[in-house]
């Protein structure tokens, strides 16, 4: 989860178009801070640990709860329209979104679960308390399930041929032909395939993050998916750890902590 939370930092300078479209950056600059992604992706993983082994509704809830709990906590972040307007509701209700909200969150679920059916089950539970629209719910299950493929020994062309055939995601494109025309949109269908190519394109952890800002378009978000792909097969340097965690307030490393324990190391 921490190379998802560092994608976000890292992307979050670039956000709206203003990637440099080259993978020669700063890596950490002063505009280098967490936003909504990495608040929401501390809240799953908190709501996934306290409700493991519970029922799918018990699970919903706590989701529910712990994202608005820490959306409240943080209501500065750069959340979208539809969803400020979820944490304030008195009876919060999904509304049918597919946007990239939905798959920034997930990476927790790509770890806690024993199966590739487990995950996907969480993810698709995770999603769909606000994102329940087909593709919102697609591409949290995507993104969680190439974490866990990655995490559990599977290739690269492993992990491209199951999301091409269990998410009909086509992956054709390379990140050259991409870069050139993207530009920022906050769906899930024309964020997660351009994050997953970018992970499938990197070299190490580090490769993937620059690869990834250097698409442009919703660069938080997008970074933030591919770098919890990235974390699960490359893990991230211990240098690069260090960095993102003196960014991150106390009560969101509480959170990581227990996750490492719980995913025994990773955090």
């Amino acid at each position: 989860m921490i190379g998802a939370i560092m994608g976000d930092m890292i992307g979050a300078p670039y956000e709206f178009d203003r990637s440099p479209k080259t993978k020669e950056f700063p890596l950490f600059g002063a505009g280098s801070m967490f936003t909504d992604d990495s608040v929401m992706t501390v809240a799953v993983a908190e709501a996934l640990m306290d409700s493991l082994g519970k029922s799918d509704e018990e699970i919903r809830e706590a989701v529910t709860a712990s994202m608005r709990k820490w959306g409240r906590r943080y209501p500065d972040a750069g959340y979208g329209g539809m969803f400020s307007r979820w944490l304030c509701a008195r009876r919060p209700e999904p509304y049918g979104s597919f946007g990239n909200g939905s798959a920034m969150r997930v990476s927790a679920a790509g770890w806690l679960f024993g199966t590739l059916e487990e995950t996907r089950h969480a993810a698709r539970l995770t999603a769909e308390v606000t994102h329940n629209h087909p593709e919102g719910i697609k591409g949290a299950e995507a993104t969680a399930s190439a974490i866990f493929l990655a995490r559990t020994g599977s290739s690269k062309e492993e992990i491209r041929a199951y999301l091409r055939k269990a998410f009909d995601y086509a992956l054709l494109r390379t990140c050259d032909e991409i870069r050139p025309e993207y530009r920022h949109v906050e769906t899930c269908q024309e964020t997660v395939p351009e994050a997953v190519t970018a992970f499938l394109e990197g070299v190490d952890f580090e490769d993937v993050i620059r690869t990834a800002v250097s698409l442009g378009g919703d660069c938080d978000t997008l970074t933030c998916i591919a770098g919890g792909m990235a974390e699960a097969f490359y893990g991230v340097p211990a240098r690069l750890v260090s960095i993102c965690r003196g960014r991150l307030p106390e009560e969101m490393l509480t959170v990581l902590d227990r996750f490492q324990e719980k995913t025994g190391g990773h955090a």
